[in-house]
């Protein structure tokens, strides 16, 4: 059973090679990704608008315009530096340890001799490494929100010139931070960040793996492109749908240079209290279109990258 049942898994590989494949696939899903992260953020940032005004941004298509028209192409891939830092760091432990902790928590809940790790167990594992890898990235995570967040244009005031963004670049980003709000300032956000993180990477994870594992016994697809595209859709929606409003409060938290929040709580009380329900599923269809595309991406290339090297 167990000769049977190993091509299935890609447990055999170890984590020397399947945290460099992780980290390679998830920065460049990001690099391909990051203009929709941009919208999605500026979006998810934007307040509801006082009656009678006209919110600046409309949309993934018209957000990303904007910011193209004021701030130039290049502003979309803005923070990619600490993306990379977190994708090396988050997507390298996230997704590189998945496989050896779910074989260890399967063992644990199902028992040494199943055959597959049941759907608890894969959930279970995706929460443990999501949550491990977000305490270890947060400092990446929050340079990365607060750089997307600063707009030149975005800061300026009717009739003025566009000051200087705050942080120039992501490495004066951490120093800044780390002197204007302490080492432990560069940890703002991390309690939302560990729930958003570990909540997305184990539907994520688990929901590709699940989805992969029903269609290859289905006999309706071979293990291949196709296969790992809808996969990776399948991922990406499930894992919009659970993580929005806590990727919401996130990215008001860790875009919160002026202390309007108190913490994870209090952000979600005011947010509902002012901006209500469906607030916390502002910018869905970007966020959608973000996360969609980035488990494409990834997971296409990480299955060849690890065909590549096993």
């Amino acid at each position: 059973m167990s000769k049977d049942a190993a091509p299935k898994a890609p447990a055999p590989l170890p984590i020397y090679k399947t945290f460099p494949a992780s980290a390679f696939s998830a920065c460049f899903a990001e690099l391909v990704t990051l203009p929709f992260d941009t919208g999605k953020v500026r979006l998810q940032l934007q307040g509801t608008p006082t009656p009678g005004t006209v919110p600046k941004y409309k949309g993934l298509i018209g957000t990303v315009g904007t910011i193209a028209k004021e701030e130039g192409a290049a502003a979309l891939w803005k923070g990619w530096q600490p993306g990379l830092h977190r994708q090396c760091l988050f997507g390298g432990l996230r997704i590189g340890l998945y496989d050896p902790v779910k074989s260890r928590v399967s063992n644990f809940f199902d028992g040494e001799g199943a055959k597959e790790a049941s759907f608890a167990s894969k959930v279970v594992s995706g929460l443990l490494t999501g949550a491990f890898a977000i305490s270890i990235a947060n400092p990446t995570d929050l340079v990365k929100v607060r750089l997307q967040a600063q707009g030149r244009q975005a800061l300026a005031k009717a009739g003025e010139a566009a000051p200087k963004p705050k942080y120039p670049n992501a490495m004066a980003a951490y120093r800044m931070i780390a002197k204007e709000e302490g080492i432990m300032g560069l940890w703002t956000g991390v309690v939302p960040n560990i729930t958003r993180n570990s909540v997305i990477n184990a539907t994520e994870l688990a929901t590709y793996d699940q989805v992969k594992q029903m269609l290859l016994a289905s006999k309706v697809v071979d293990d291949n492109v196709f296969c790992h595209i809808l996969s990776g859709l399948g991922a990406g929606l499930c894992a919009c749908i659970v993580g929005s409003p806590v990727d919401v409060v996130k990215s008001r938290i860790m875009g919160d240079s002026k202390g309007l929040y108190s913490g994870t709580l209090d952000c979600f009380v005011k947010t509902l209290k002012n901006d209500g329900p469906m607030a916390f599923y502002k910018g869905f269809i970007p966020n959608f279109t973000r996360l969609g595309s980035w488990n494409v991406v990834m997971f296409l290339t990480l299955e060849q990258v690890k065909r590549l090297i096993q």
